[in-house]
Formats: C-alpha cells, sequence, structure tokens
C-alpha cells in the first residue's frame, strides 16, 4: 500500500511496539523510508531490543522508548525528549493497549479503570503533547489502533469496547480540531489478527471466530500495518476523521 521512501526524513512515534501489531508497524514504518522509528514499550525490554533490531534492518535508525502511556508526566516527558532529540515528530501510532476480560458482574472496578487509561487515556497523553509539535510544524500524522469490537461488542469486554469506541470518537473529534493545521487523525480498526492474543484464545473459540468470518483467515499484523503506513503517507492528506476497517469483512 505504500512505495518505498514515502516517508523519507520522519521520525514516527510507535507505542506498544515491543511484539504483535505494534512491532509490525515499526518495521513498516522504517521500509516506507522513516528515517527514525521510536519504540515505547512499558516492561518487555528484550522484545523492545529485538523490534528495534528488525527496524534497524529494514533501514531506520530505532531509539527506545520505555514509558507507561497510562502516566501523562512520563508520556510528556518521553515525547518531549523526542522532539527535542530528532527536532520533529511527524508520525505517532497509538497502538498500546491491554484487556483484562470478564463478565461485568464480575469485572474488578480496578480491571476497568486500567484498561481505559491505558487504551483511551493513553492516546490522549500521547496525542496531547504531540499536538503542540504536530501543530507548530504544520504538518502530521496521528494513527490510532482501535478494534472491530469497538462496533460489534464482545460478551467479557465491555470494558475494552468502550475503550476502543470512545477512541474512535476521540479520533474523529480530534482530527476536526488538527485539520487547519494540516494534521490528520484517523483509526485503524483491526480484526482478529494472528498475534499472541489471539494465538492464546481457545481452538474452539479461534474455530468458531473463522466461521463468520467472509475471508475465513486470520489478519496478519502485516496487513494492519500496511493500512496504519498508507494512512501515514503524504500522499493520504485528504483522509481524516475516518475508521479503516482490517477485519476479513467481519464487520461491514
Amino acid at each position: 500500500m505504500s512505495a518505498q521512501g514515502d516517508l523519507a526524513g520522519q521520525v514516527a512515534l510507535v507505542t506498544g511496539a515491543s511484539r504483535g501489531i505494534g512491532r509490525a508497524i515499526a518495521v513498516a514504518l522504517a521500509r516506507a523510508g522513516a528515517a527514525e522509528v521510536v519504540i515505547n514499550y512499558q516492561s518487555n525490554a528484550a522484545a523492545a531490543e529485538e523490534a528495534a533490531s528488525a527496524v534497524r534492518a529494514a533501514g531506520a535508525t530505532a531509539t527506545l522508548a520505555p514509558f507507561d502511556v497510562a502516566d501523562p508526566t512520563a508520556t510528556e516527558k518521553a515525547i518531549k525528549e523526542t522532539v527535542e532529540r530528532s527536532g520533529r515528530l511527524d508520525v505517532l501510532v497509538n497502538n498500546a493497549g491491554i484487556t483484562a476480560d470478564n463478565l461485568i458482574v464480575r469485572l474488578k472496578e480496578d480491571d476497568w479503570t486500567r484498561v481505559l487509561a491505558t487504551n483511551l487515556g493513553g492516546a490522549f497523553h500521547c496525542c496531547k503533547t504531540a499536538a503542540r509539535t504536530m501543530m507548530r510544524a504544520r504538518y502530521g500524522r496521528i494513527v490510532n489502533v482501535s478494534s472491530v469490537i469497538a462496533a460489534m461488542g464482545n460478551a467479557g469486554q465491555t470494558g475494552y469496547a468502550a475503550a476502543k469506541a470512545g477512541l474512535e470518537g476521540f479520533t474523529r473529534s480530534l482530527a476536526r480540531e488538527m485539520a487547519a493545521r494540516n494534521v490528520t487523525v484517523n483509526a485503524v480498526a483491526p480484526g482478529f489478527i494472528d498475534t499472541d492474543m489471539v494465538r492464546d484464545l481457545p481452538e474452539t473459540v479461534r474455530a468458531a471466530y473463522l466461521q463468520i468470518i467472509p475471508l475465513e483467515r486470520l489478519g496478519t499484523a502485516e496487513e494492519v500495518a500496511d493500512a496504519v503506513v498508507f494512512l501515514a503517507r503524504p500522499q493520504s492528506g485528504y483522509i481524516t476523521g475516518h475508521v479503516l476497517a482490517v477485519n476479513g469483512g467481519l464487520q461491514m
């Protein structure tokens, strides 16, 4: 979906980039020509180092940025350090997310709060700081990673669905705020993707989902990453406030 060099010279930050979809996005941005990809992670340093190696192999400088997106102070500090070091921040991908699944009658208050703080609050914290830099530069691409669950819902995922649905509303509102400064804000909503999270599901659950996906297969992290890179390109500057579904037709 992207041509080599579309992001030449640009600096990108990907949250939750140590593995899975986030790692694939970081590598795809490097392959699209980004000069530097900042890899955010919270605790898995070994996985982050491996992701950094993959980014470097794809041709970009990789910088590790360990911070918790749910912590506004740490997030602001890390993004400001990126801008001070590199002089710019062109692409922000809010991918960091967690789950704490349970039926609502069993869902702990702390788990509800933690999921919202990371999946929705984290995007708010990152965008609040990054927006200042992008608005001054009169250029930027923000891509938020939502989920098909935002539109469909799913039993046992009230917190996750609420956070992702909120993220899509946040995306559209921020797109309106930033449009006059040539900053686009979009979201990508993956369906069931072949990552560790989905691999951990019972085989019977996986089989049931495959039966209702029109393309009859799981998606790949690379397919989600291609969609993110498409929205991050300069050539996609007339697309904003959009949620791009990457779900094999599961939700139309």
